[in-house]
């Protein structure tokens, strides 16, 4: 019965991932012929809205659950705990470094780092693979590249915020929290059990069910963030947008909470955050690129099963003051011609 599921199941992602390509390079041509809403403007708006975000994401949710599907069987935890220098401050800026070869799903991240630690990799070097382990990799780079070709600053910042975050987090971790922050008998998250199998047909078996579950994970937090923000840019006023918008302080940090509830994949969170970037200025939108890849409602739950609360809570206010205060800094920074 459960191969039977599993076979099914990747006959339907293939199904999908052919009708995804059709859309992707037919979509715009057919599918507004097909799907008359003319009589419902503000439906028709939305659709059109969600239309675009979904056509222009696929690529990279694709490439995504890729790239995290092959890192997760094939790249183990001990070859990044082998990477990492014993030394505080070596470790700090080596854990940059290896955050770009470990899994992009910020689900997963979690009970790798929970293990790397137990294994004795420094507490202050595995939170900082937290922080930057969901941005510092090609993939999230290449689609916020894609989302804000016109925007460098976008670009780039979201890459700098990240890393000063991860020394900032990494040195107040290193210096304030020593104590053991692992939770006896943590519930593993199941995109990190790695399966060693004796021949390559069955890797390459596992890495396609791997693939498939990671696709579905992502696509439906991702079509919920792509239907909010569709629904929001449609149906909120324009005149709270503008003032909300034109608010430093404010947007920044509304445009963090909805990052925080929507729970987006960080490989396509870009195309949200550019439907928002007409009405939110530069430094907003980097709080939404940047905050939520680190801290969200569903890797939240995940931390409080692998690390003691009173380290979470620590971790959450901790990263939500930086990020803050960086993309304030930012803001402020383009706001008065930056790059």
């Amino acid at each position: 019965m459960m191969r039977f599921k599993r076979y099914s199941a990747n006959l339907l992602f293939f199904i999908l991932s052919l009708l995804f390509l059709g859309f992707f390079f037919l979509g715009e041509r057919f599918i507004p012929t097909q799907i008359n809403l003319s009589t419902m403007p503000m439906l028709n708006s939305m659709f059109v809205v969600f239309l675009g975000l979904f056509l222009e994401s696929i690529p990279f949710l694709f490439l995504g659950a890729i790239a995290s599907s092959f890192i997760h069987l094939f790249i183990s935890e001990e070859l990044i705990q082998r990477m990492i220098p014993k030394k505080p401050i070596a470790a700090l800026f080596w854990s940059i470094v290896a955050a770009l070869i470990v899994p992009v799903c910020e689900c997963a991240i979690i009970p790798v780092v929970r293990r790397l630690i137990i294994k004795g990799v420094p507490i202050h070097a595995g939170v900082v693979l937290l922080v930057t382990a969901p941005i510092l990799n090609i993939i999230v780079f290449g689609s916020t590249y894609y989302a804000f070709q016109k925007n460098p600053e976008i670009i780039y910042g979201r890459v700098i915020i990240c890393i000063l975050t991860a020394i900032i987090v990494g040195a107040f971790v290193y210096i304030f929290c020593r104590k053991d922050i692992i939770k006896e008998n943590a519930n593993e998250h199941n995109h990190t059990q790695h399966d060693h199998f004796s021949s390559l047909s069955h890797k390459l078996t596992h890495l396609i069910n791997h693939i498939t579950d990671e696709f579905f994970m992502v696509g439906k937090y991702f079509i919920i963030g792509a239907v909010f923000a569709s629904v929001f840019q449609v149906c909120v006023d324009r005149t709270i947008l503008a003032e909300l918008g034109n608010s430093q302080i404010q947007g920044t940090v509304l445009m963090m909470g909805i990052a925080y509830i929507l729970s987006l994949c960080s490989s396509a969170d870009a195309f949200v955050a550019a439907s928002f970037s007409h009405s939110f200025l530069p430094g907003s939108i980097l709080g939404f690129l940047v905050f939520g890849p680190m801290l969200d409602l569903k890797n939240t739950l995940i931390m409080m099963s692998c690390f003691k609360w009173r380290f979470v809570l620590i971790y959450i206010l901790l990263v939500f003051l930086v990020v803050l205060s960086l993309c304030l800094l930012a803001g402020v920074w383009i706001s008065r011609g930056g790059l």
